[in-house]
């Protein structure tokens, strides 16, 4: 077999592509803020045992560690701190929990979070999400239209509170 196109090299992997940047402010919570600093460790810390195996012929979990360094180093270089416990609560922004009830009665707590913190699992939505964008700015009593693939849906703010500073 010829070697004339086959790729000589040292057995290393070339780098991964870094993960796509929002492309939104990185507004974080104290929690939020944590939370990157806490999966940045652990990262480390992963990459360090992965560097230290006797047998290194798999590299890409190595590469895969230390693209997602790249990331979460990036996403804190960016991190714009927000402390919602000095925000009044004369209105939702950023990092309050907003309770609001739909046409049907059923009341719903929702949380305006960093993106790194979004979970729909928790109620905690991004500030650009729709549901977001229709809540920030609202006061109790207001009524928001939240627009929806399904159709719009109108909201009543019922209340605004602190958000629990824990996970």
């Amino acid at each position: 077999m010829s070697r004339a196109f086959v790729k000589e090299g040292d057995g290393g992997l070339d780098p991964l592509p870094d993960l796509p940047l929002s492309p939104h402010p990185n507004y974080v919570t104290p929690r939020g803020l944590a939370t990157l600093q806490g999966r940045l460790r652990d990262l480390q810390i992963t990459l360090a045992a992965l560097k230290s195996r006797p047998d290194r012929l798999d590299k890409l979990p190595e590469a895969a560690a230390e693209r997602d360094i790249r990331y979460i180093e990036a996403r804190l270089r960016s991190a714009i701190l927000i402390e919602p416990a000095t925000l009044p609560l004369t209105e939702v922004a950023f990092g309050l929990r907003a309770t609001v009830t739909d046409d049907q009665g059923h009341a719903t707590s929702y949380e305006i979070t960093g993106e790194d913190e979004a979970d729909a699992r928790l109620n905690r939505i991004a500030p650009h999400a729709p549901l977001a964008r229709a809540l920030i700015g609202a006061q109790v009593g207001d009524v928001v239209i939240w627009r929806k693939p399904s159709g719009a849906v109108e909201l009543e703010i019922l209340a605004i509170t602190h958000a629990d500073p824990q996970p």
